[in-house]
């Protein structure tokens, strides 16, 4: 396997196993049991590429490559392992452990799989349809986590959490521009950082995005 190939695909891992880690918490704290969290964990990780993989009408690559659901399925069981034991974990302050796993989890796998999402259609033969290559991208990023969230019956966490899907964008946007200049494996790891600093600084900023207040 050369080089580059091996960045993605480790790019990829980690995407897979941050987001399974995100599903398999939220089933957790919704009080699912170990069948239901590991398909959350599944969902969470691959669902946003099947979803962008069926519009580029190519055969989903978490069927033609099992790679990624096993892992999938296993980060997920290691964590209903861990928190099985240690199940007062997410409790203590009011859900500050759960926000703070859920920030970084998410982060990172929406950083990667937004990059992801970029590098696959211009591969497929978009290079240039910037619109198309942010759709797709954002889609890959955040369709997981909102698949996950309407399974979990919770407000999906892009609605409601810090300039989520907004991240998303803007490194698709970035990805794009720095493939053309620098190539595949510097435009997504750049892409990966950007989207993930913008989260956390996001969330340690209290950014976002104007919204109707409840009235009392």
């Amino acid at each position: 396997m050369e080089i580059q190939n091996l960045i993605v695909f480790s790019m990829e891992l980690l995407g897979t196993i941050s987001f399974a880690a995100s599903g398999a918490i939220v089933g957790i704290n919704r009080g699912m049991d170990i069948f239901g969290v590991c398909v959350l964990g599944v969902v969470t990780a691959v669902g946003g590429g099947m979803t962008r993989d069926v519009i580029l009408r190519i055969v989903p690559g978490a069927l033609t490559n099992p790679i990624y659901v096993l892992v999938a399925v296993s980060t997920a069981l290691l964590v209903f392992i861990g928190l099985y034991f240690k199940r007062n974990l997410l409790q203590g302050k009011p859900g500050e452990l759960y926000d703070k796993a859920m920030l970084i989890m998410d982060s990172i796998g929406l950083g990667i799989f937004t990059a992801v999402g970029v590098t696959t259609g211009i591969n497929t033969g978009y290079p240039d349809n910037m619109f198309l290559l942010t759709f797709l991208s954002t889609l890959t990023g955040v369709g997981g986590g909102l698949l996950r969230d309407m399974m979990a019956g919770v407000p999906p966490y892009i609605f409601v959490k810090h300039v989520y899907a907004s991240a998303s964008v803007i490194g698709a946007i970035s990805c794009a521009w720095i493939y053309r200049g620098f190539g595949q494996v510097p435009a997504m790891i750049i892409s990966s950082i950007l989207v993930v600093l913008i989260r956390f600084l996001a969330a340690h900023y209290h950014w976002n995005l104007p919204r109707m207040k409840k009235d009392v």
